[in-house]
């Protein structure tokens, strides 16, 4: 407050994990200003740009990660010994401010379209409304005081899953940098520490359950959120031992939107938790039949403000709900849903996810499933490249299981129940699937596929070789041998014509 922050005042964080994180935001919450976020492992001109577009007036950060964030806010270094001074002589009384629900709580930065993260406004109602919500559902119940670990980073939305549960009375575990990265470490973590909850990204907890968190870890209650949950780790964590929560929502909607208790049947979103509408309407905003698909928006107090300084775009996404009193607006989240018999939303994919290679209109998650159930594939990952101008492909990368597959043999497996133009161009094996910070599928450090060529005898007479050139060319690769497969080296119907 001494520093000139109060309602409305954004107040950047950029702090090693630690208990200070949470003492930070806990201190600009008690100003009644908006906390953001800046992870020091993101790059330091991304964490600048942060501070300049979300207009923080200052950023709490310590000796390590000062030089990160630049001079456009006034920085707070939380060692330096004349703050440690300053600090030591607070009274720690209340400081008399007054937060009203539409207050700025947090900004917290989503990819954007336009190469730059794009900050999302939410406001204190719709904090408050989510942890009441997480202390009735998903804490309550127990009868004592539970351990939650903070394994999301407090740059990722999903952290609110587990600050809240300090929020309704609970324990914080603060996890450390290294347990993070290392999913060995993790699991370690967690059972040492007797963690009675944790959330990760089901990407990370496959590595994880691979690691024996399912076995060695006492955990009572686990979520997972961010990412859609493949059919083998539901089936997983079904005959688990644990409570399992799939948490489902856009940062556009104070973290959680949606929630499904993890249990027989397939993957689905689930209902809508407290102080939430949602509707899953066609292309004119009118409802669709149970059991077809349409866009899903959502209404209610944990719809977000909207975009800092992007008018547009927030006139663009929140829009005015016909279906609630006058001047309340919806988000329209760009997800594909559809109702089950059984009241549920099970998610089918994102309106922009859905490419058209060739003509062909594909969902490269429909692909993602089948592949997911090829015997040896622990994990897949199914994106559409275009590493030529206009040759657009579908790769599939792969994590191999403890009887690993070949990249032939997903080929075929695929070839077996896919239609032509839905089986990937290439199949690329990894050790691992790289992940971000907030631990989702780094989709921009995939590695583009490598076409083996060459493998069979070379042009035996002018012919074949004016013949094996053409191939080379029409393909975008080096060489093509007599005996090469047109197909296995990202060959298909259109580049045949060619």
């Amino acid at each position: 407050v001494s520093r000139g922050v109060g309602l409305e005042s954004v107040v950047g964080v950029c702090l090693e994990r630690g208990v200070d994180v949470v003492v930070a935001l806990l201190g600009v919450l008690k100003a009644g200003g908006a906390y953001v976020a800046l992870d020091p492992v993101y790059a330091g001109e991304r964490l600048r740009w942060m501070v300049g577009d979300s207009g923080a007036v200052v950023v709490v950060a310590s000796s390590v990660t000062a030089g990160l964030v630049g001079d456009a806010a006034e920085v707070v270094v939380l060692d330096d010994p004349a703050v440690v001074g300053e600090l030591a002589v607070q009274s720690g009384e209340g400081v008399g401010v007054v937060v009203g629900g539409g207050n700025a709580a947090y900004v917290v930065y989503t990819s954007g379209s336009l190469g730059w993260p794009k900050g999302v406004v939410v406001g204190h109602g719709g904090v408050v409304g989510l942890c009441e919500w997480l202390g009735r559902v998903v804490f309550g119940g127990v009868g004592r005081r539970l351990r939650v670990g903070l394994s999301s980073s407090v740059s990722f939305d999903a952290s609110w899953n587990q600050l809240g549960g300090l929020f309704v009375g609970h324990e914080l575990h603060v996890v450390g940098g290294e347990s993070w990265v290392d999913a060995g470490r993790f699991v370690g973590w967690v059972a040492e520490g007797g963690l009675d909850f944790v959330e990760v990204t089901p990407s990370y907890l496959e590595v994880l359950v691979g690691e024996g968190l399912l076995e060695r870890g006492g955990l009572l209650r686990l979520g997972v959120g961010g990412e859609a949950v493949p059919q083998g780790l539901w089936e997983r964590l079904s005959a688990a031992q644990v409570e399992g929560f799939n948490f489902y929502g856009p940062s556009e909607c104070t973290v959680d939107t949606a929630v499904a208790r993890v249990g027989g049947g397939g993957p689905v979103v689930g209902g809508p938790v407290a102080n939430v509408r949602v509707f899953v309407l066609d292309e004119f905003l009118r409802p669709v039949p149970v059991g077809v698909a349409g866009e899903l928006y959502v209404a209610g107090r944990g719809v977000a403000r909207g975009y800092v300084g992007r008018a547009g775009l927030t006139g663009e996404r929140f829009v005015a709900c016909p279906f609630g009193r006058g001047g309340e607006r919806m988000y329209r989240t760009g997800d594909r849903v559809r109702w089950t018999s059984g009241g549920e939303l099970a998610f089918l994919g994102r309106v922009d996810d859905q490419v058209k290679i060739r003509g062909f209109r594909i969902e490269p998650g429909e692909v993602n499933a089948v592949l997911a159930d090829c015997p040896g594939v622990r994990q897949v990952a199914v994106v559409a490249r275009e590493d030529t101008q206009g040759d657009k492909r579908l790769v599939a990368y792969v994590v191999p299981g403890d009887e690993p597959a070949g990249a032939e043999a997903v080929r075929g497996y695929a070839a077996e129940r896919l239609p032509e133009y839905m089986v990937p161009s290439a199949v690329v094996l990894l050790d691992a699937l790289p992940r971000t910070a907030n631990g989702k599928l780094d989709r921009a450090a995939l590695p583009a596929p490598e076409y083996t060529t060459g493998t069979g005898r070379g042009p035996a007479d002018a012919r074949e070789e004016m013949v094996c050139a053409a191939f080379a060319e029409v393909l975008g690769v080096e060489s093509v041998g007599v005996d090469d497969d047109f197909f296995a080296l990202g060959g298909q119907s259109l580049l045949a014509i060619r």
